[in-house]
């Protein structure tokens, strides 16, 4: 692998958002790729495909302990980019992929239809692209773009 490749890290919350971070599995799956979640989950990743946890983090102290968990799995891994849909792991993983460079991409999770998520709001800053599932989004998030649903309902 060259210093230029792309390896994703695929940052989320274990239950819906990561069923539609896994709902974008043909996007990342022919790329290098690792998972970190916020808590154990059936999910078993093919071969190869590193999975780390970090603490479950409420919007409490724990967030800063996710820093520096995060710092220290995104050192290690080295990723070029971040993508997540949510929800507690999504932030402190962007501080600290702002920090070390890595671009950071956030699609908005598909039940925020008529307003961004909490996540969402707090992500729109920190994100180098900010996706919603919802076209009425549009103009309430300033600079998001439209990627449709990831279910195919929008």
């Amino acid at each position: 692998m060259t210093t230029n490749a792309t390896k994703v890290a695929l940052v989320s919350s274990v239950g819906g958002h990561l069923t539609e971070l896994l709902a974008l599995r043909a996007a990342y799956e022919d790329l290098p790729h690792f998972y970190v979640f916020n808590d154990q989950t059936q999910f078993t990743p093919p071969d190869g495909i590193a999975v780390y946890t970090v603490a479950h983090a409420e919007r409490d102290a724990r967030v800063l302990w996710n820093v520096l968990e995060f710092a220290r799995i995104f050192q290690r891994e080295k990723p070029t980019v971040m993508l997540s849909m949510g929800a507690g792991p999504a932030v402190p993983a962007a501080l600290v992929a702002r920090a070390m460079g890595i671009r950071v991409v956030y699609v908005d999770a598909v039940a925020a239809t008529e307003k961004p998520t909490l996540t969402g709001r707090l992500m729109q800053p920190l994100a180098d692209a900010f996706f919603v599932q919802w076209p009425s989004l549009l103009a309430k998030v300033k600079g998001s773009r439209h990627c449709g649903s990831i279910f195919g309902s929008s």
